[in-house]
């Protein structure tokens, strides 16, 4: 399966984007691990405040947690996919930037070469986000690696020994991530929360 067709397979299952509410339900279980604390506002939930921190968003998709945060600072989607134009004006219409690039692209996109003003050029965030993703990519060690080199914090939820498949050509392990991230991540296998299953590697860890 060449990547290309796994990005039509991934393109294919969000469809229109007009129903993410399996995914953003997950969001909540993936959020608790990853260290972020869920405090309704106004009847609104769930919300994370992130107290002016900039954040990177790798893959965040059509529907981003930080969507549902307040008091953020700069906050950046990348993904590849190809989504509804609305989506992308969803993001700007809150003060998210959005572009379509890949994780493995990113700090250096080729882009810059020929504009010396882009936005991204030598940002550098208070944390990135990584959730649900790592699965997805070309190539999860480079992702890893430019998070690290993108932000003081990385804040992840990664499946975990999961069999690879169409959309998922990797299958990723504790030792790998460890390394990758130099940590000893924690693990949990979930049997259902919020409609998760399977075994979990997830943490917040200084970069």
């Amino acid at each position: 399966m060449t990547w290309e067709q796994d990005q039509q397979w991934e393109q294919f299952w969000w469809n229109n984007c007009a129903n993410t509410f399996g995914e953003e339900s997950k969001q909540i279980s993936y959020a608790y691990r990853m260290g972020l604390e869920n405090i309704p506002v106004d009847g609104h939930w769930p919300v994370y405040n992130i107290e002016g921190r900039s954040v990177l968003d790798i893959g965040g998709g059509p529907a981003s947690l930080l969507l549902k945060t307040i008091n953020g600072g700069k906050m950046v989607v990348i993904d590849p996919c190809g989504y509804p134009e609305w989506v992308e004006k969803r993001y700007r219409h809150v003060g998210i930037e959005y572009y379509k690039y890949t994780g493995e692209e990113y700090p250096k996109f080729s882009a810059w070469q020929g504009e010396p003003s882009h936005p991204l050029r030598e940002v550098h965030f208070d944390e990135c986000w990584i959730y649900n993703v790592l699965q997805h990519v070309q190539e999860p060690e480079k992702i890893i690696a430019n998070a690290r080199a993108s932000a003081d914090a990385i804040r992840i939820f990664e499946w975990i020994d999961m069999p690879t498949s169409i959309g998922h050509p990797h299958s990723l392990s504790k030792e790998e991530l460890d390394e990758w991230l130099s940590v000893d991540g924690y693990t949990e296998v979930m049997t259902g929360e919020n409609d998760c299953h399977g075994k979990a590697y997830f943490g917040c860890f200084a970069t």
